[in-house]
This record gives C-alpha cells, structure tokens and sequence, in this order.
C-alpha cells in the first residue's frame, strides 16, 4: 500500500513551520528536485532571480539568514485550490549590511504536485527591499 502524499495544504503549512523553526534541511526536502523559482526585484538584491535545483534553493534561504534580521513575519491568509496556494502577508526585515529596515507586504504564490514544492513565485515589495540595500 502506498502512502498518500501530503496536500497542499499540509506541505504550505509545513513550509511555514519548518522556515519559522530553522530547519533547513526539512525545508529542503519539501521541494522537488527541480522546482520553477522565482523571486522578481533588482539584481542588487542577492535573493532575487530564478532558481531550480535543491542547491539553489538551499542558498537563497541562507542568503535570507545571512543578509537579514528579522523583525517581524505574519501571514494573514493562505487560499488552496488543488495544486496551487497563494498566501499573503507581511514582514519587517532589517538588511545587515546597512542597518536599514523595510515593511514587506507580500504574496507567495506555490504549486505543490504529489507532496512536493514544484512552483515558488514571491511577489514582495521590491522597491522598499532595493531601498533598504541602498548605500
């Protein structure tokens, strides 16, 4: 008997749990091998840009750990339908390198298939982040 995999709900709210907690290699492992990642903003931004494989993925969250503090992070919603969640919130980060702090309202747009992130698309305030990069 095969085990049925997680829904998309299970492995939203896992991801949230796993990046709350710092499990990055659990995070990891909610991902497929190749995954349709995206995050759009000024290239000066070290996170922003595609992604695919696990090893890129996996530096994008330590870029996150090592180029932020973060001082606040709240989801108010998260929409399911079939394969595809969207959840929207906010967040409050400061930038190390230069001591500023940007509000980030934000959506998250995954696609889960057989238990597994395939599709991440952040839409977050790219202009206020670029702000908070700026010498």
């Amino acid at each position: 008997m095969t085990a049925t995999p997680p829904t998309t709900r299970e492995v939203v709210d896992a991801f949230f749990a796993r990046f709350a907690a710092g499990d990055m290699p659990g995070l990891l492992d909610l991902f497929a091998d190749r995954v349709d990642f995206l995050v759009p903003g000024d290239p000066e931004v070290p996170w922003t840009g595609a992604r695919s494989g696990r090893d890129e993925i996996a530096e994008f969250f330590t870029l996150l750990g090592t180029e932020l503090t973060p001082e606040e992070f709240t989801i108010d919603t998260t929409l399911v339908e079939g394969g595809h969640a969207v959840t929207t919130g906010r967040s409050r980060f400061r930038v190390l390198s230069t001591g500023r702090s940007f509000l980030n309202e934000f959506a998250l747009h995954f696609t889960v298939a057989d238990g597994k992130i395939t599709g991440y698309r952040m839409h977050e305030d790219s202009h206020a982040i670029s702000a908070a990069y700026a010498a």
